[in-house]
C-alpha cells in the first residue's frame, strides 16, 4: 500500500527510525533530515534520502522549521511526520507545513493550538463533560489572583504553565507561604522555555495514579479508543516506567474512562493518533489533565496490548485512507511494561551522563521489545533528551511480564555512561510496584535497593 510517495521524519533517534520501519512497510520512501551530531544515526543510514539541517543544538537544527521545510522540498517529499517532542505539537509548523503543499502526519493545526493551551483544554474537556480537578478554566493574571483561587480551592494546589508538557512548568504548593514564589518561578519557566508566560491553577491530588488513554480518531466522528496505560512511576513529572493495562481500572471503569477520552477528543474535531491523560484518586474517581495531540513516547505498551501499529494508522489517517477500526475491533491482550533506559545517574539526582557507548547490547527473546536509535560506539550526545532505549516486555499476564522484564534489564549490557538500568530492576523487583499499589508518590519514597540511596 503507498499512500505517500516521500515522508520526511523531522526528528532523530528511536522514534525516527520507528517512523521509518513503519514507512518501510507501506512502501514510502524515507528522508531523515538530521544535525551534524547525527550524521551516522541508524535512520540516516536506513533512509532513502538525508539531509543536514544544522548544527548540534536543537535550536539551530531539529527546531529550525526553514530548515526542515526546505529539506523536503529539496528530497521531493509529500508528508512530514514530526514524531514526538521537537515540533511535535507546534500549530504553527503545521500551518506551514500545509502552506507548502506538505502533509503534517496529525492533528489540524486550529485543534492542535487549541489542545495545546492546557487552560483552554481544560475549558474544551468541561463542556464535553469530562471531570475536572478544582481550578481555573483561564490563566491566573497575577500572585494575588492565584492566592485567591487557592484559598478557595484549598491546599496543596499545582501552578502549570498553560503551554507547557514534558514534565517541566508546573509547582506544587503545600503552604500559601510559599505560593508567590512558586508562582514567579513557574511563570518565568513558562516564558523560557514555552514562550508563553500564562498559567493556571489547579488542586493537586496527592497519592494519585496517572492514566492516559490512547486514542485514534479518523474524522467525521469516526475513533476509538485503546485502552489505557499506567505511567505512574515518574520522577519530577516526567514518566520512567509505563504499563497496561492499569493495575487500578476494572473492566467498567476501564470502559468508563476510554469513552470519555474518545468523547472529549471527538468534541473538537481530533484526528490521528493521540492521549488523553487523567489522574485516578484511591475512590476511583478520574480527572481530566491534558491532552498530547502526537504520538507518545510509550506508544509500543499499548501496541503490544492491542497488535495495532499506531504509526501506521497515524500515516493512513493523514494520507485521508477510510478509518474503519471500530470499538468493537479493539481488543486487550496481556500485559505490557516499558522501562526507559536514560543515560542518567539516579544516584546523582539524575545528572544526565553523556558520553561513549562503549558497549550497547540490548537483550531480546520471547515478548521482548527494544526500540533504540543508538548501537555500540555511538555517542550520547548532551544536546538532547538523555533516553538511549525503550524496553517493552509483554507477556499474558502482568506477573509473567514483569519476570521477563527483570530477566531482559539483567541481560541488557550498557557500559560508557551511567543509565537506570539498575533502578529500573530495583523498582521491577520492589514489592508495593510488584503488588500494584503504587502511585505518583512511589520514586520520591522509594530507596533503591542497588545502591541504598534515595533516588528523587
Amino acid at each position: 500500500m503507498t499512500v505517500f510517495k516521500r515522508l520526511l521524519i523531522a526528528n532523530r533517534g528511536e522514534i525516527a527510525l520507528r517512523v521509518a520501519r513503519t514507512c518501510r512497510e507501506l512502501g514510502i520512501e524515507v528522508v531523515a533530515v538530521h544535525s551534524s551530531a547525527d550524521a551516522d544515526s541508524p535512520v540516516v543510514r536506513l533512509a532513502d534520502d538525508a539531509v543536514r539541517i544544522g548544527p548540534p543544538a536543537a535550536a539551530d537544527s531539529y527546531l529550525n522549521i526553514p530548515a526542515v521545510i526546505e529539506a523536503a522540498r529539496i528530497t521531493g517529499a509529500d508528508a512530514v511526520h514530526p514524531g514526538y517532542g521537537f515540533l511535535s505539537e507546534d500549530a504553527d509548523f503545521a500551518e506551514i507545513c500545509a502552506l507548502e503543499g506538505l502533509t503534517f502526519v496529525g492533528p489540524r493545526p486550529p485543534v492542535m493550538k487549541r489542545l495545546g493551551n492546557k487552560a483552554v483544554a481544560r475549558a474544551l474537556m468541561t463542556e464535553a463533560g469530562l471531570p475536572l480537578l478544582p481550578g481555573t478554566l483561564e490563566p491566573v493574571s497575577d500572585v494575588l489572583e492565584a492566592a485567591r483561587v487557592a484559598e478557595r480551592i484549598g491546599y496543596p494546589v499545582i501552578i502549570k504553565a498553560a503551554a507547557g508538557g514534558g514534565g517541566r512548568g508546573m509547582t506544587v504548593v503545600h503552604d500559601p507561604a510559599d505560593l508567590p514564589e512558586a508562582f514567579r518561578s513557574t511563570v518565568a519557566v513558562a516564558h523560557a522555555v514555552f514562550r508563553d508566560p500564562t498559567v493556571y491553577v489547579e488542586r493537586y491530588l496527592s497519592g494519585a495514579r496517572h492514566i492516559e488513554v490512547q486514542i485514534l480518531c479518523g474524522g467525521e466522528g469516526t475513533g476509538v479508543h485503546l485502552g489505557e496505560r499506567d505511567c505512574s512511576i515518574q520522577r519530577r513529572h516526567q514518566k520512567l516506567i509505563e504499563e497496561a493495562p492499569s493495575t487500578r481500572l476494572d473492566r467498567n471503569l476501564r470502559e468508563e474512562i476510554g469513552a470519555a477520552a474518545l468523547r472529549g477528543a471527538l468534541s473538537v474535531g481530533y484526528t490521528g493518533a493521540g492521549t488523553v491523560e487523567f489522574l485516578l484518586d484511591d475512590a476511583g474517581n478520574f480527572y481530566f489533565m491534558e491532552v498530547n495531540a502526537r504520538i507518545q513516547v510509550e506508544h509500543p505498551v499499548t501496541e503490544m496490548v492491542t497488535g495495532i501499529d499506531l504509526v501506521r494508522e497515524q500515516i493512513l489517517i493523514a494520507a485521508g485512507v477510510p478509518f474503519e477500526l471500530d470499538q468493537g475491533d479493539v481488543s486487550i491482550g496481556g500485559a505490557a511494561v516499558e522501562c526507559r533506559i536514560n543515560a542518567e545517574d539516579p544516584a546523582r539526582d539524575f545528572a544526565p551522563s553523556p558520553g561513549m557507548l562503549e558497549i550497547f547490547e540490548p537483550p531480546s527473546g520471547p515478548g521482548v521489545r527494544v526500540d533504540s536509535g543508538y548501537r555500540s560506539g555511538m555517542r550520547v550526545s548532551p544536546y538532547y533528551d538523555s533516553l538511549v532505549a525503550k524496553l517493552i516486555a509483554w507477556a499474558p499476564d502482568r506477573d509473567t511480564a514483569l519476570a521477563r522484564m527483570d530477566r531482559a534489564l539483567e541481560e541488557f549490557r550498557i557500559e560508557g555512561v551511567a543509565t537506570t538500568v539498575g533502578l529500573h530492576r530495583a523498582i521491577v523487583n520492589d514489592p508495593v510496584f510488584r503488588a500494584g499499589d503504587h502511585d505518583l508518590n512511589f520514586i520520591r519514597q522509594f530507596t533503591s535497593p542497588h545502591d541504598g540511596a534515595l533516588v528523587s
